[in-house]
């Protein structure tokens, strides 16, 4: 019993690959851009702020006084 053609696709993957490659980033490329640039909630995984430098740089301001 027979369903649908009986016909075989083929796919470039090297073209694919390359037309993947050129299309621009990807998913979790595009999402810590966006996390870095504009900020947000659970965004911390992608910041590169060094926290305790922050602190540090704060603790200075607040013994200024």
């Amino acid at each position: 019993m027979s369903h649908g053609s009986n016909h075989t696709s083929y796919v470039d993957i090297a073209a694919l690959q390359k037309k993947a490659r050129e299309s621009g980033l990807t998913y979790n490329e595009a999402i810590a851009y966006i996390a870095q640039t504009t900020g947000g909630r659970g965004t911390n995984i992608y910041s590169d702020t060094d926290i305790d430098a922050v602190k540090r740089k704060n603790e200075g301001y607040n013994n200024q006084s």
